[in-house]
Order: structure tokens, then C-alpha cells, then sequence
């Protein structure tokens, strides 16, 4: 969808170049209509610094890799969260995602040791048996929507490793009300949402129910942890046990518990289960690829189920997947507000306003990659890739606030391509129209529909 003609480039010496917009609200209706599509556009026409509105609110679109490295690195003291990302506190709580400063910092400090690289190893097998569980009910020759065949199988992983209970009788309730969350998401990005906040809306309503479901479940499961401490091994009796011993030893309160486990929840799954979803369309879309990682898989697995030792061995099963994550990214996006002015490629930019770095953008510009449009999982054991600045790829962000859970989600990738790709293979329904929706992450907005075949 073209810019609206009315977007002109700005005449003003003092602002980056971008569209100008319409009186009052800016570039809001262009934004809000296609988001991906947008922020594509602008930083085509613009460059590395896009300055624009979304209603009141002034925007800053850094496109360069050194910028935002400056940004989520180097000056990261005089930014903190943008004001969308504090309103998904009233999701998310006080959690790792929308915490700041000196609370941050401790929280990141007692969580970090759950997901130490010894620990989430122990949850590869898990992964796996779910894994090879999720064909049971396929048949041959079938078509599935494999976005919901995957929110299903990352929905059971993630019950397991971090409440150590299968919840499958409880799936389809938890998934609805994950999804009514996350349907949330793109309300919380819009001007002046919050007034709207406790209005009598079905949205409104159905995101309380929501709440309230998975609150009960939680709670009743942290409950259960600490009239048993010490029997289970799952992430949630892991940050029950966590202390801050770097700083006053304190552990977390049923809160701040509540609040990490819903935040794990809900980007465990969400995150996750996206990511493979798009990794499937494009391996369908390219039967060299698909040839390719099949025959490394065949080979490696020889019939069994992926180990961690595995891993090391997948490495084009892996390229796989960090160049659907390229095309895909499961943060499509990353948001600051400025505390101070601040200077950046010679404009300044005014405290208050709100800078703006778009993974989505970044993977697919073609300075930094060859064919950006291209999917090429080949380019990441080429020279190619080998000089690339180091926010030219960061698909689950950078910086202090870099995910926590991301070895989590590699692990947990690879494992679930390679196990569910030795016994099948897919091919996209003829004719569908996929639209990339950008909400926590991107998602397939009808859904996608695969026909399966069994190998």
C-alpha cells in the first residue's frame, strides 16, 4: 500500500528526512494499516534515520547497525523502555521484559542462573519427545494449519520445562487465552490506548478473562511448588529457589515469581512456535532446501530422536534456521524512549521521543546482505556473513535487555525442525494469501495451511 500523497519529504534542515503525514495524526493510518510494510517503505525512501508521528508522539527510525549498537549498547543508560512496552505491564506485570534500571538489573541477576547452559540442556529430550509426538494425529496426504499445529506443540514444551505438567487438557484453554493477550499487543502501540483502558469493550473483557485463567493456574501451581519444595526440577521451582547473590540474597516474591513465569510463558510459546511457522513456509517454498536439510537430518539422526550431541552435527539444519530468523525475526522490532537529547548521524534527537529499530528492516537490507529477499541458509557459512557489524543480524534483540531465553530457543528449534522434518514433509496449500501480521511477533494473520506428506 502506497504512502499516502500527502507524505511529502519535510522541508525542515533540523529533522531526519521522512514523510510528513497528515495534520493531527501523523503517519498513524499508513503505520497502524501495515506496519512491516511501512517502516519498510520509509527506510527504502529515507535512509538510516526516518523521522515521523504517530499521532503526537515523535518518531526516530534508525536503520544503521552502529546506531543501533549505540543505542542498545554503548549510551544505553540514557534510554529506557518505550511507553508501548510499559503498558504491556498490565499483561506482564513487573516481569523481566518491562522492568528498568537498578529492579532489572537484580531481577535479570537471580533469574540468570535458571537458564544457564547446563540446566536447559537437561529439557533436549523433552523437546524431542514432544516433538515426535505432534504427527500422531497427522495422516498422510492431510492439510493442517500448522500455525495452530505449532502454538500447540510449543504451548505443550513450554507447560513442561517451565510448570512440569503436560496441560493438555487444558491446551485449548490456555491457548485461546494466550491468543486474546497477544491480540492486545497492537492496542497497546496505539496513542492515548490507555483511556480506553476500562471501557466496557468485548476486547476488554475478553483480555480480563484471560488474565484471570492464567493467573489461577499459575498461582495454584506456585502453591503446589511451595508445599513441596525441592520436588520437581521444572523452571518454575527454579525461580522459587533463585536468590540475588550478587546482591542482598533476597529471593522473589509470588509476584514477581507470577510475573517472570507468565512473561516465559507466553514469548516461550509465542516466540517459538512463530519463528517455526515461517521457518516451514520457506523450506516449502525452496525444495533444494528442503532436499538438502533432509538428507543432513537422515544422516545425523539415523531414525532416532535428536540428542544435544546432535546439535553440533545439524549445522546446515541450523543455517536453516537462523536464515528463517534473518527473513522472520521473532522480535520484528525494539523501541526506546530518550532520557536526555541525544545526538545520532548529526541530528539530535529530543528527550522524550521515542527511537525506533526494526529487525524486520535491518535482516532484508541489502548493504548488509546479498539477495536480502532470498532465502539462502548457505550465506551463514559463507564469507558473506563473516564480517557483518554486529546489529546487522539480532533477532532476539541486543544489549542488556538481550533475551534471556534465547539458547532456550535455539536449543529448542533445531530440535523440533530436525525431529518433525525426519518423519515429514510439507507443502503450502496452492493459492493462499499469507500476510505477515506484526503483533508480539509476526505471525501468519489467516493462519497457514500445509499439506502433509509422510516420509
Amino acid at each position: 500500500m502506497p504512502i499516502a500523497k500527502t507524505n511529502h519529504l519535510r522541508k525542515d534542515p533540523f529533522l531526519p528526512p521522512g514523510p510528513k503525514g497528515l495534520p493531527f495524526v501523523g503517519s498513524l493510518i499508513d503505520y497502524f494499516s501495515d506496519m512491516l510494510g511501512f517502516l519498510t517503505r520509509v527506510s527504502e525512501e529515507y535512509g538510516d534515520i526516518v523521522y515521523y508521528k504517530l499521532g503526537s508522539r515523535k518518531m526516530y527510525l534508525l536503520n544503521n547497525p552502529e546506531h543501533i549498537k549505540d543505542v542498545l549498547v554503548t549510551n544505553n543508560r540514557n534510554f529506557e523502555k518505550s511507553r508501548a512496552l510499559k503498558r504491556t505491564k498490565i499483561v506482564l506485570g513487573e516481569g523481566l521484559l518491562t522492568n528498568e534500571g537498578e529492579p532489572h538489573i537484580k531481577q535479570r541477576r537471580t533469574i540468570q542462573p535458571v537458564f544457564h547452559h547446563e540446566r536447559i540442556r537437561s529439557y533436549g529430550d523433552v523437546m524431542a519427545e514432544y516433538a515426535s509426538r505432534v504427527g500422531e494425529d497427522w495422516q498422510n496426504g492431510s492439510v493442517v494449519n500448522i500455525h495452530k499445529e505449532m502454538m500447540k506443540l510449543t504451548l505443550f514444551i513450554v507447560s513442561k520445562t517451565i510448570f512440569d505438567s503436560d496441560m493438555e487438557s487444558e491446551s485449548d484453554e490456555i491457548g485461546q487465552s494466550l491468543t486474546d493477550l497477544v491480540s492486545l499487543f497492537p492496542r497497546l502501540l496505539f496513542p492515548y490506548s490507555e483511556y480506553v483502558d476500562n471501557w466496557p469493550l468485548p476486547a476488554n473483557r475478553r483480555f480480563q478473562e484471560a488474565k484471570s485463567k492464567l493467573d489461577k493456574i499459575i498461582y495454584a501451581l506456585i502453591e503446589e511448588r511451595k508445599k513441596n519444595p525441592g520436588a520437581r526440577k521444572d523452571l518454575l521451582s527454579m525461580l522459587l529457589e533463585a536468590q540475588d547473590e550478587e546482591g542482598d540474597g533476597e529471593s522473589m516474591t509470588d509476584l514477581q515469581v507470577r510475573d517472570e513465569a507468565l512473561t516465559l510463558f507466553l514469548a516461550g510459546q509465542e516466540s517459538t512456535a512463530n519463528s517455526l511457522v515461517w521457518t516451514w513456509y520457506l523450506i516449502s517454498q525452496h525444495p533444494q532446501v528442503e532436499k538438502k536439510m533432509y538428507e543432513e537430518v537422515s544422516s545425523v539422526l539415523n531414525g532416532s530422536l535428536p540428542t544435544l550431541e546432535d546439535l553440533g552435527k545439524l549445522s546446515y539444519t541450523q543455517n536453516v534456521f537462523k536464515e528463517a530468523l534473518r527473513l522472520y525475526p521473532p522480535a520484528w522490532a525494539v523501541a526506546r524512549q530518550v532520557k536526555e537529547d541525544y545526538e545520532v548521524g548529526g541530528y539530535v534527537v529530543p528527550a522524550g521521543a521515542d527511537i525506533f529499530m526494526s529487525q524486520y528492516v535491518v535482516h532484508r537490507d541489502p548493504r548488509l546482505y546479498r539477495e536480502p529477499q532470498r532465502f539462502i541458509p548457505e550465506r551463514w557459512s559463507s564469507e558473506e556473513t563473516k564480517g557483518l557489524p554486529r546489529f546487522a543480524y539480532f533477532p532476539f534483540g541486543g544489549g542488556t535487555r538481550r533475551c534471556i531465553g534465547e539458547p532456550f530457543a535455539w536449543m529448542e528449534g533445531v530440535i523440533l525442525i530436525a525431529t518433525i522434518a525426519s518423519k515429514w514433509k510439507m507443502r503450502l496449500v496452492p493459492h493462499q494469501k499469507i500476510v505477515p501480521q506484526a503483533l508480539i511477533t509476526i505471525r501468519p494473520k489467516n493462519g497457514m495451511n500445509m499439506i502433509l506428506e509422510k516420509r
